[in-house]
């Protein structure tokens, strides 16, 4: 991306200031659609999940999905937003084929969460916050699919009606990067509270993004909104390039026409496709068939009551509970469903250790087999039991890794496992200073080149772990070895 400096971005003929603003549409988790009872879930056969009220059949009347408003006040409390008791749902007038009403319910005047504001950490090392100007309820539309035949385009109507919360930010973001934190951790948010998915590659989640730019100090330039956006770092690709275009124009004395636009990620820029809509062309006024949603303060309060400690403040926690590193933290915190499966192994137990264990042991075999921290074979109770048996001294390292093979494949608990066949760590000083005597009696020439070296003793630790079976306390072993070799 191109270097910014104080988050101004250098032109031919001086700084430039962009202003990022964004729309992000996030799916809301729920079984069944905003006004019909069909069902939400992802991939069924093109048509299978649409009801009479979707299809838009005449006489077919919304009903309000009572889950999806709770989502939605949800989602304004997890970013301090102001929870609007009375909302109106709107009718936004125009015309696609893959929305058979002819129009769109939404909210405009009148949404269900009015302003509220995210904290991010900035690109220059500060916090920033970002003004949230409304949360509202809307349906999705459906799909066109243009690759079925060389001549027609056929409409899956599987996602028309789906629950969309649409966040508008206030155009406070003045990086690609800042845009990029706002998103990743509005995400985050959401996941924790289980308020969306956030799967970015399914469609869960996705950005409109308005970018202008201006000389500082000057008035708001002439926006460009990027339509569509399904990837964080694409986010930050298309509004750097996007500045850039709109830098280069002003600075061959043109001007910005207010158009939206697509990003092309194979080509690394942006392409108009078309010019940009305003409020008065939706032609908006209330659903005539759906009353004002009125909610209560005790219900609101309720809510508020149920959320969830967020990324940010477990990770602050795990500093201070448990002593990890900054990085540690921020690794473990990002999904709920590893914080929590950290939290529950280290409580009462080494906390760096646990974190160890997690992000590399655990990660790591995830990863291999192409699972998520939900479904490991290995429950946090069994790992919680290894890293027991490791704080005891019961099993060495190499134990432990042969024991969480055991527990993988086989499952069972760690203790039992470990007595019912003899695995556990050597302790015993005779047993191994017998052990240590015969390797350095064996090996004369190494001994005088640890001598000389005290570094390479390592070896005989090595030799020593092996002639074990991993079973000696390794500790023990290089208390032994310095005594004898006199290092």
């Amino acid at each position: 991306m191109t270097a910014t400096s104080g988050k101004l971005m250098k032109g031919a003929t001086g700084d430039w200031e962009v202003v990022i603003g964004m729309e992000i549409h996030a799916q809301v988790t729920s079984k069944s659609k905003l006004f019909s009872g069909a069902s939400t879930a992802f991939g069924g056969d093109p048509n299978s999940h649409v009801s009479l009220v979707d299809a838009a059949m005449p006489g077919m009347l919304p009903v309000i999905n009572e889950e999806c408003v709770r989502q939605a006040v949800r989602t304004g409390l997890g970013l301090n937003a102001k929870i609007n008791l009375r909302s109106v749902f709107d009718r936004k007038n125009y015309f696609y084929p893959d929305l058979p009403q002819g129009y769109q319910i939404s909210q405009y005047k009148d949404p269900i969460v009015g302003e509220g504001e995210l904290e991010i950490d900035s690109d220059d090392n500060t916090t920033v916050k970002i003004g949230i100007e409304r949360i509202h309820l809307e349906q999705d539309a459906g799909k066109l699919i243009h690759d079925r035949d060389p001549n027609l385009s056929y409409v899956d109507l599987n996602r028309s009606g789906v629950a969309l919360m649409e966040i508008v930010s206030k155009p406070d973001i003045r990086s690609p990067i800042d845009a990029m934190n706002f998103i990743t951790k509005l995400r985050s948010i959401m996941r924790y509270l289980g308020t969306c998915d956030g799967d970015m590659e399914k469609g869960s989640l996705r950005a409109d993004v308005n970018v202008s730019v201006r000389r500082p100090g000057e008035p708001l330039g002439t926006r460009c909104e990027i339509k569509n956006m399904n990837s964080i770092n694409f986010i930050g690709f298309a509004i750097d390039y996007e500045a850039n275009r709109q830098i280069g124009i002003l600075e061959g004395g043109g001007e910005i026409e207010q158009e939206t636009r697509l990003y092309d990620p194979e080509a690394g820029e942006t392409r108009s496709m078309r010019s940009k809509e305003d409020a008065h062309d939706y032609r908006y006024f209330p659903d005539p068939d759906l009353l004002p949603l009125v909610l209560t303060q005790v219900e609101v309060d309720r809510l508020k009551a149920e959320l969830p400690e967020f990324a940010h403040q477990k990770r602050a926690r795990f500093m201070t509970d448990f002593g990890l590193p900054l990085y540690d933290a921020e690794l473990l915190s990002r999904e709920r469903a590893l914080a929590d499966y950290f939290e529950t192994v280290a409580t009462g137990r080494d906390g760096k250790l646990a974190a160890n264990w997690v992000l590399n042991e655990l990660s790591a075999r995830l990863n291999k087999e192409g699972r998520d921290i939900s479904s490991s074979p290995v429950a946090a109770e069994q790992l919680a039991g290894i890293i027991a048996l490791i704080g005891e001294g019961t099993i060495s390292g190499k134990i432990a890794k042969d024991l969480f093979e055991i527990v993988w494949s086989e499952g069972g608990d760690p203790r039992a496992l470990v007595e019912s066949r003899g695995m556990k760590q050597v302790t015993d000083l005779g047993a191994i200073e017998k052990v240590v005597d015969e390797i350095i009696a064996a090996n004369p020439d190494k001994v005088a080149q640890a001598i000389a070296k005290p570094q390479l003793a390592g070896w005989f630790v090595g030799q020593v772990m092996k002639a074990s079976g991993g079973k000696a306390n390794p500790q023990a072993v290089n208390d032994l070895l310095k005594s004898k070799l006199g290092i």
